[in-house]
């Protein structure tokens, strides 16, 4: 069970180190820093492989704990208050922070997106859309 508080706790602090690192990416995307933005994805696709193993690993605590179907939440049930709802507490946080943390890969990915069309309009011409006559 220490495991699973644990990882819990380091996941909240990733978290907020990739959020702030997603931050950091938008603003390297507006101001065209390429090598900045080549940093960045190294250090943010460390940062998730190390999330995910995480995230593998409570999975896999859970299921030892209460079988192939238990879940976060009957493992909170198995401890005390204070400590179940500090947890509960947490596991909300962490939910909250992966949800905005989406929305802002999903904002700098549209904004990449958008650059990059941009920039191909630019270099190649507009995409003939009707035939020549």
């Amino acid at each position: 069970m220490r495991a699973l508080l644990h990882g819990v706790a380091a996941d909240l602090q990733a978290y907020q180190q990739l959020q702030d690192l997603l931050e950091q990416q938008f603003e390297g995307a507006v101001r065209h820093q390429s090598a900045r933005l080549t940093e960045l994805a190294e250090a943010i696709t460390a940062l998730v492989d190390t999330m995910e193993a995480r995230r593998a690993e409570r999975v896999a605590l859970v299921q030892r704990l209460l079988g192939p179907h238990g879940t976060m939440a009957q493992a909170f049930a198995l401890l005390k208050n204070p400590a179940r709802e500090r947890m509960e507490a947490d596991w909300r946080t962490l939910e909250h922070s992966v949800r905005e943390c989406k929305r802002l890969g999903k904002r700098n990915s549209d904004l990449l997106v958008e650059q990059y069309t941009i920039m191909q309009r630019v270099l190649h011409g507009e995409e003939q859309i009707y035939a020549p006559a």
